[in-house]
């Protein structure tokens, strides 16, 4: 079984293999270059890029629990123009599809970023609706459909390559808010971003993180996120990345039968460094021996 079909095509872009990378969790993919071979990725999802810079939450803003990781690094970038000054040109020197996670605190800061970005030459976007709405008193775009819709519909007025719409599962009802985001005009969904968590320090009486609550993430909520990926991608007829919690080729393939077209690997970067590359490896291993001809052939198995 030599030729075993690993592609996956998301919006009519084809990755060479189903697995990325989770924004956040890799940088520009420069700071893992050391270490992986950005070549056998099918694509790298870059940390968040918003129109302007943003300097991100006060320290300290990481902490290390049970089963994962709390985060409030506050989506801290140098902005649109210095990503395509920069990091573009890196990671043309690889054979990897680019997708751009874009931010923004209004829906005027998404289309801004969306609109500048859109001339560059990436192939995909990918946009958090996680972001405090500032207009609306803070509440998450991403929590409220008819919220979620607005925000979809006007920035992809603005996107000239296909959008995935990154969901958050702090919501009652996921597939709501999916489908809100479809009805907006996303080409495509990624899920899980992080859950909300804390951690306090006993001895001081104080949050360990100076935002008091982050993001969770981390093999902890895997279970969570692969329901959530099942549920989402039963009512929605447009590609699911999923991703929380994938720490290797058995979580990737859980997902993938749950009914992902691609899957994204983050926390994961942090403990292991090699993660990305053992999991397409362990992709190829696990079809090799299973005799699936291809990846398409066991997805969304789970009825």
């Amino acid at each position: 079984m030599n030729n075993i079909k690993t592609s996956v095509d998301i919006c009519g872009v084809v990755m060479k293999n189903p697995v990325t990378t989770a924004s956040g969790t890799f940088g520009s993919g420069r700071e893992f270059s050391d270490f992986v071979d950005l070549n056998k990725l099918g694509a790298v999802t870059v940390k968040g890029v918003a129109s302007e810079p943003w300097k991100g939450n006060d320290s300290p803003r990481i902490a290390e629990v049970y089963g994962g990781m709390l985060n409030s690094v506050g989506l801290q970038n140098p902005g649109a123009e210095y990503f395509i000054e920069n990091d573009i040109p890196f990671l043309r020197q690889f054979d990897t599809r680019i997708i751009v996670n874009i931010c923004g605190h209004s829906i005027e800061e998404y289309c801004r970023a969306a609109e500048r970005l859109s001339e560059a030459d990436i192939d995909l976007f990918e946009l958090n609706i996680s972001c405090p709405n500032v207009s609306e008193g803070g509440i998450t775009f991403g929590t409220v459909p008819s919220m979620a819709e607005k925000v979809v519909s006007e920035v992809k007025k603005y996107c000239k390559k296909p959008l995935i719409v990154k969901l958050t599962p702090n919501v009652t009802d996921i597939t709501e808010i999916a489908k809100a985001a479809v009805s907006g005009g996303a080409d495509a969904l990624s899920l899980i971003n992080t859950l909300l968590g804390m951690k306090i320090d006993i001895k001081r009486r104080k949050p360990v993180l100076a935002n008091k609550v982050g993001g969770f993430s981390g093999p902890a909520i895997k279970p969570v996120a692969v329901r959530m990926v099942y549920q989402v991608s039963k009512v929605v007829n447009v590609p699911v990345i999923g991703m929380g919690g994938i720490a290797d080729y058995e979580d990737a393939i859980e997902f993938i039968m749950a009914g992902a077209a691609a899957v994204a690997v983050g926390t994961a970067n942090f403990m292991n460094p090699f993660a990305t590359v053992e999991i397409v490896d362990g992709i190829e291993k696990f079809m090799r021996e299973n005799d699936i001809y291809d990846i398409s052939d066991i997805r969304g198995i789970i009825d």
